[in-house]
């Protein structure tokens, strides 16, 4: 398939080059309007900007945010790796804004056919939706992961936007979702029909404090995750201004970095979306600049991957069989050798549908193996198994 006719070349006549000195904008293939559009399986990682603002929700201005954040981007030095990243350019906007979805859709889900990750500089967060619909085609069930102040639920009637987007993948028909997370949600910002109805619906939701307590909770977690959505509304408003739902309370934009890292980390994640920058409303770029840092800390975590999956070779794990009260087989756990991160088996293989293989083994903490240990059944593991029966 020939993605390039959904892309626009971008100018970057502004970028000094500096060859003896390589900073990303030197290190990285960029679609600009001198050269030819690139082959994309010959790279790990695409970057797409897409100016689309119109479904916002009073934060238009986040069309402007793919040349502003690419300004910092490029100045940054890449880590201790080489990079085989690509700038693809920008997705040129339809005539109706579901042509823009149609055009995001499938450039990504050719990008995933190639195994080649994308990072969608956005634009508003509905495009998460369009995100979540190049999954279709290749017919898998897949974890999100949504860095969110707010659920973005709205309700079932309501026209797709950047704070209705999750109805609409929820009740999309044929559905690909197996579990949502929401990471960093703060309670003033929802009715608690909205919290008990993502309970009701088995999806796993996290307070802005009980994360910020203890960083390392969220790993796991992303982990665990297909694609992430990151709204830079949940970074608190004076680390991150651009942005016109921006509140003073949120994560610090060190802990939103070290979110994109576990992101970038992450094995199972193939695709990564950063929305909501409005650079009209910014500081002094102070937003871009740090979005540009998170891109660049997803892209240190990606280059150390160790390609971990217990349900594919368990020979570079330690596993460990939990006895439970009232429970008639062993919890299964498994430790890797190398990174000494844990997963949990939630039911055996031969007993569920084949759509679900990836999910019978669940990434965990130390901390649910203690708890398994000491006879109080983890709450991801109930949470898994009521999914899976």
């Amino acid at each position: 398939m020939d993605i390039s006719i959904y892309f626009q070349p971008i100018d970057v006549s502004w970028f000094q080059f500096d060859e003896k000195r390589p900073r990303f904008g030197d290190s990285i293939t960029i679609f600009s309007e001198k050269d030819y559009f690139p082959e994309i399986n010959d790279f790990d990682l695409a970057i797409l900007g897409v100016k689309e603002s119109h479904k916002s929700k009073g934060n238009e201005g986040c069309k402007d945010a793919p040349e502003a954040i690419r300004r910092y981007f490029y100045q940054l030095f890449p880590g201790d790796y080489q990079p085989k990243i690509v700038d693809l350019g920008d997705i040129i906007q339809g005539n109706t804004i579901n042509d823009t979805y149609f055009a995001l859709s499938s450039a990504i889900s050719e990008l995933l056919e190639n195994n080649v990750i994308p990072l969608i500089l956005g634009g508003s967060q509905d495009l998460t939706f369009a995100n979540y619909r190049a999954y279709e085609n290749n017919g898998r069930i897949i974890n999100i992961a949504a860095i969110d102040s707010r659920f973005d639920l709205g309700n079932g009637e309501e026209e797709l936007t950047a704070h209705s987007y999750l109805s609409k993948v929820i009740l999309h028909q044929p559905n690909y979702l197996f579990n949502y997370s929401n990471i960093g949600y703060q309670t003033y910002f929802i009715d608690q029909e909205a919290i008990e109805l993502m309970n009701n619906l088995l999806f796993d939701i996290y307070r802005l404090g009980d994360i910020r307590a203890d960083m390392k909770q969220v790993e796991p977690i992303l982990r665990n995750a297909d694609m992430i959505s990151f709204d830079v509304s949940a970074i608190r408003q004076p680390d991150a201004p651009g942005n016109g739902h921006a509140s003073p309370n949120g994560f610090y934009g060190e802990e939103a970095c070290q979110l994109c890292w576990y992101a970038g980390l992450s094995d199972r994640v193939t695709s990564f979306g950063l929305y909501e920058v409005n650079p009209a409303l910014d500081f002094n770029g102070q937003t871009s600049h740090l979005t540009a840092q998170m891109i660049w800390y997803f892209i240190e975590g990606f280059y150390h991957r160790r390609n971990e999956f217990p349900h594919q070779n368990q020979k570079g794990f330690i596993k460990y069989k939990v006895q439970m009260e009232d429970f008639n087989e062993d919890l299964l756990f498994y430790k890797s050798k190398h990174s000494d991160r844990w997963w949990m088996q939630v039911m055996e293989p031969n007993n569920i549908q084949l759509k679900y293989e990836r999910h019978y083994i669940v990434p965990c903490s130390l901390d649910d193996y203690k708890k398994a240990s000491s006879n109080e059944l983890p709450d991801k593991w109930w949470q898994a198994y009521k999914k899976l029966m």
